[in-house]
């Protein structure tokens, strides 16, 4: 049977983008359909804007510090519509480039929602199109729990667009999106509260981590409250929120902001004409090789729910590009010893196991840890310390993790991301010479085992 197209992608986020572009570079017939924007979630309300206003919101440190280097300032004024308007700027320049990137690769771009009709048939805006291939890479979306008054609150989506920067704000979850939006909200100057129902946030990162952050993010004043949760959400004569905890206590804010989860974009995709199935939690169900349950229907990124991070989804998106059009330069994609970073006040950066999963893996583990006043701060007062922390496998002397609180931490974690894929030894660590003065060199200095 002749087919409209080698491969149609729904979806044209980072993982929908990067396999069209590499699948056309290929010699395939590509086409891509987009309801929403081009970039998807990372560029236009996830990670770009996001680091934008963690850049802004850090400006206030840099201000503070100040002083101890002799600099004497007028007070500052931060103007949130100013941020905005550039961020906006910014992200239509992305915009165009994404376009720019799929069309000078000889992809169709389709702009309007995309709805299967079959194994190999998409309808696009009423028209419809056959393909070999059909990829699914439609992203997550936000969610808020049903509660009362859940219409009053916000989430990232929406949190980017704001006219005016709340003058107090209650930030709802504690994963990484929570944790990182009350640092921005506090740094811009909104009078911050974390709530989360748990016992400590960041659940699934490196005990020492989880508890450092939460010491310093008590410094910098931000109010963090921890097991608790909200049960409704009532809108006040004065326009205000009042939240309602399940303890009975109401908390009044003018912004209640939730980062509780994200669910798979499925809606309207037109599941039910096809064999792809889903999985326990609501995912599309996907083998190895991103291979639905229908032969013809492919599945990545943060719809198949594995591990939701942009460079991710770029891999598979690559992945299965080359399983499709360049077999010979096939390789799947490893989730081991994936890096990443969390943006709050102090960043996150991490690679590897924790020491918690090390140890329930059956590891013999020693741990290398140090805190420290960073060189920069000692001509202030500023009381902030660094965590950084290897966890080594006894036994081997491989690292088995690096964990580090402080600036620039995503940066350093990202060149320790590759001695680890490399499966680097505590003694190759040690006989590494160490850039100084910097952070990053305690990485290679640590000689004694916390424990």
């Amino acid at each position: 049977m002749a087919y409209d197209f080698d491969l149609f992608v729904i979806g044209a986020g980072s993982g929908g983008v990067r396999a069209a572009r590499f699948a056309a570079g290929f010699g395939a017939k590509v086409a891509v359909a987009e309801s929403r924007y081009l970039g998807g979630t990372c560029v236009n309300v996830g990670c770009v804007p996001k680091k934008l206003l963690v850049y802004g919101a850090h400006v206030a440190d840099e201000l503070e510090q100040a002083a101890g280097f002799g600099w004497t300032l007028e007070e500052g004024h931060f103007d949130w519509g100013t941020l905005i308007a550039n961020k906006n700027r910014e992200i239509e320049r992305l915009n165009g480039i994404y376009r720019n990137l799929l069309l000078n690769s000889g992809v169709t771009l389709l702009q309007g929602h995309a709805r299967l009709t079959g194994a190999n048939e998409v309808e696009v805006e009423g028209q419809r199109y056959t393909a070999e291939h059909i990829l699914i890479a439609t992203g997550g979306w936000p969610q808020v729990p049903d509660i009362p008054g859940k219409e009053l609150a916000i989430t990232s989506n929406e949190a980017f667009y704001l006219k005016d920067l709340p003058r107090r704000v209650l930030v709802v979850g504690g994963g990484y999106i929570a944790v990182e939006f009350a640092g921005i909200f506090q740094g811009l100057g909104a009078a911050t509260t974390l709530l989360y129902r748990g016992d400590l946030f960041l659940r699934g990162f490196d005990g020492s981590v989880r508890t450092h952050l939460k010491e310093e993010l008590e410094k910098r004043g931000l109010d963090l409250q921890f097991n608790a949760d909200i049960q409704r959400i009532d809108k006040l004569e004065d326009g205000s929120l009042k939240a309602t905890l399940g303890d009975g206590r109401e908390l009044v804010a003018d912004c209640v902001f939730y980062a509780t989860g994200r669910r798979p974009m499925l809606d309207n995709l037109g599941l039910e004409n096809t064999g792809v199935e889903l999985d326990a939690r609501g995912y599309i169900r996907v083998d190895q090789q991103y291979q639905t349950t229908a032969p013809s229907i492919l599945a990545i990124g943060d719809v198949i729910g594995r591990v939701q991070l942009t460079p991710v989804a770029l891999a598979e998106g690559m992945a299965v590009a080359r399983r499709l059009f360049k077999p010979e330069q096939y390789r799947p994609v490893d989730y081991q010893n994936i890096p990443t970073a969390v943006f709050s006040q102090p960043p996150i950066g991490t690679v590897g196991l924790t020491e918690e999963q090390a140890l329930e893996a059956g590891h013999k583990v020693q741990v290398f840890e140090s805190r420290f006043r960073a060189m920069k701060l000692t001509l202030t007062d500023i009381q902030e310390k660094t965590l950084m922390k290897l966890v080594v496998d006894a036994e081997t002397d491989k690292v088995l993790g690096c964990h580090m609180v402080g600036p620039d931490a995503g940066e350093i974690i990202q060149g320790l991301g590759i001695a680890l894929k490399a499966g680097a030894t505590k003694q190759q660590f040690d006989e590494t010479i160490g850039v100084h003065p910097t952070a990053a060199e305690e990485f290679v200095t640590m000689r004694t085992v916390t424990r």
